[in-house]
């Protein structure tokens, strides 16, 4: 600051205000909560400010007292919550500069206001949470300690995205996917509700604290941490969190070789089972326990596949995940989640009539296979089959494998969305919108959730329920092609002709004029007499099929749309004779209710095992 620091009692900068003696910090007057730690660095930095503060000075001078937590995964959430409460953000700073590997300066311009006599010392750390001694795993050597202090029971937790410490930005993908496998191995835990990854990432750099995301997943706890990769070595950092009290339950560090990563992520899982006191059943223990060494090169693959299966599900990233997926694959054989990635991403494609079922199936339904026959207990194995077999016209047999998958990893939130489909496509609609339910309290905030709601929705005919959850969907983000199908088709059903148009114009330009969404706006073109767009589009579509693959279930909508039954016939028995997938919910879409009459129809539904 350029001044004696006992002579200083405020510091102004920007919007805010630090009051040294109170140890508060406040933006236009209010104050902004920030807990001890945060502030004692916070107080250091301002202290040195327009001065290059050493990651070893603040260590000596904040953490010496507290040794049970790791000090670069400490110094690292500080820092981080610093920033959430000032609004800063590390690529372009306004207050807090990131020095690699040598620490921190503060950058913005301050004002300090004197208050001669007044000590400006750093405010004691009279509120920190007490240490918890921990036995050799990583478990709490008097597991009820914590409770004893004040913290309720443990039912519910959120993995919040582990911040990546690896000197190279790149690595992003690997500290998402040790999220991905940490969030797997708890959800394992049946007493345990375990927040999806969808909904979980989307507070990945989040300015909202503990309580405040614990709050809108409706959970008990928050697990944070960090991964710091470095050539072939690994470290884990983790804490648990109680959110009411906001009080540090649990916190450890792993370290390893990059092939007993998995290794690592059970010991954390183990850890924090532990450190709740979860009950578990002999087989959670013995799942919990399991981890075999991995190949680093071949896991390296699976999580950059990993990362792309999650991003959007659209056709590049689909096409990247598969082509990384069968390089791990390539490389270890062995690897399970690499034969389940590899699966669900050929379903995925079906599922948008990307690629013709005859040659994506039999892929999807292999690799599954595969990865059941390397380890038969992995959840996301029996979901691939699943997801597969649903898209085979298998349904019954989809049934037992989502079952199955949920049986093994009840928080698997991909799992009880698949089974929610399997079921509406089946006519079981109530049970697919209880399904539905079951799963959006693992999945609740995510752009999928609604999405996949929606469409549920939309099939057991409640619309208002539809276009509600798709509209907010769009609210988290505008570009979603799906949602603005699904919420165009939910228009369409309620007359709302104009919007519905509107809607599925959009879904069209933003998916790249995928096919089953070009003859949806056909259809709505013709329902609501705009024929001579309607015949546009599916001349566009007849042109197309010359170059790529176009399902016959595109053209079939389309003439239904235009009243044209013969026709509408036609091309649904070339979908038949080509196993469309669109075809699976042939039982429940409204669309084609004026068909349901002829027993051509009837006879459809037969042959695609939708009734006896």
């Amino acid at each position: 600051m350029g001044e004696a620091p006992q002579s200083v009692r405020m510091v102004r900068f920007g919007v805010f205000e630090a009051d040294l003696r109170s140890g508060e910090l406040r933006k236009q007057g209010i104050k902004v909560k920030l807990q001890e730690q945060p502030f004692q660095v916070l107080f250091i930095l301002l202290e040195h400010a327009g001065e290059v503060v050493t990651r070893e000075e603040l260590r000596r001078k904040v953490w010496t007292q507290n040794t049970f937590v790791d000090f670069e995964h400490s110094l690292a959430t500080a820092i981080n919550k610093i920033r959430e409460a000032l609004g800063d953000r590390v690529g372009s700073p306004r207050f807090i500069e990131t020095l690699p590997k040598r620490g921190y300066r503060f950058i913005a311009p301050i004002e300090c206001e004197h208050a001669p006599g007044m000590s400006a010392a750093a405010p004691q750390p009279d509120a920190m949470p007490s240490a918890i001694a921990l036995d050799s795993r990583g478990l709490p050597e008097h597991p009820l300690r914590w409770r004893e202090s004040g913290t309720g029971t443990i039912d519910s937790l959120a993995v919040l995205p582990l911040i990546n410490l690896s000197a190279e930005q790149e690595q992003e993908y690997f500290a998402d996917g040790m999220t991905d496998e940490l969030i797997a191995n708890l959800g394992q835990i049946s007493s345990l509700r375990v927040i999806s990854r969808t909904s979980a990432m989307r507070y990945k750099g989040t300015a909202k604290n503990v309580r405040e995301i614990a709050s809108e997943l409706n959970v008990d706890a928050v697990v944070e941490g960090s991964v710091r990769r470095s050539g072939d070595r690994v470290r884990i950092t983790a804490q648990l969190i109680y959110a009411p009290a906001d009080r540090h339950v649990w916190a450890h560090s792993y370290e390893g070789d990059l092939r007993d990563v998995l290794g690592l992520q059970s010991q954390v899982a183990q850890a924090i089972s532990g450190a709740i006191q979860a009950k578990l059943t002999p087989q959670e223990q013995a799942r919990l326990a399991y981890s075999r060494a991995v190949y680093p090169e071949a896991h390296e693959l699976y999580l950059k596949g990993l990362y792309f299966w999650n991003t959007n599900r659209n056709q590049r990233d689909l096409t990247k995940a598969i082509e990384l997926f069968q390089q791990a694959i390539e490389r270890d054989p062995s690897d399970a989640l690499a034969y389940a990635g590899l699966s669900d991403a050929y379903s995925s494609l079906v599922g948008w009539d990307v690629l013709p079922p005859s040659e994506a199936i039999p892929k999807a339904k292999a690799a599954a296979a595969r990865a059941l026959q390397n380890d038969d207990s992995l959840a996301e194995a029996h979901g691939s089959l699943g997801h597969a077999e649903m898209y085979d016209w298998d349904f019954a047999g989809a049934e037992t494998e989502f079952e199955r998958a949920i049986q093994l990893n009840p928080s698997y939130a991909t799992a009880h969305w698949f089974y929610a489909l399997d079921l509406s496509k089946m006519g079981k609609l109530d049970e697919a919108v209880a399904e539905t339910c079951r799963a959006r309290t693992l999945d609740p905030i995510s752009h999928v959730s609604n999405e996949v709601s929606g469409w549920i929705f939309y099939l057991a005919r409640r619309y208002d329920r539809a276009i509600e959850a798709e509209q907010k969907a769009l609210e988290m983000d505008a570009s979603l092609a799906p949602a603005r199908f699904y919420l165009g088709l939910a228009y369409e059903q309620e007359l709302k002709y104009p919007e519905a148009i509107e809607e599925l114009e959009k879904a069209v330009a933003l998916s790249g004029a995928i096919p089953q969404f070009a003859g949806a706006l056909g259809h709505a073109y013709g329902v609501s007499g705009k024929r001579s767009e309607a015949i546009k589009i599916l001349e566009r579509l007849g042109e197309q099929s010359k170059r790529t693959y176009v399902s016959p279930f595109s053209m079939a909508i389309l003439y239904a749309g235009l009243g044209e039954k013969e026709a509408t016939f036609e091309f649904l028995e070339k979908a038949f004779r080509g196993r469309a997938q669109c075809l699976t919910n042939l039982k429940v879409d409204p669309r084609f209710d004026v068909l349901r009459s002829d027993p051509r129809f009837q006879d459809l539904m037969r042959g695609i095992h939708l009734i006896p």
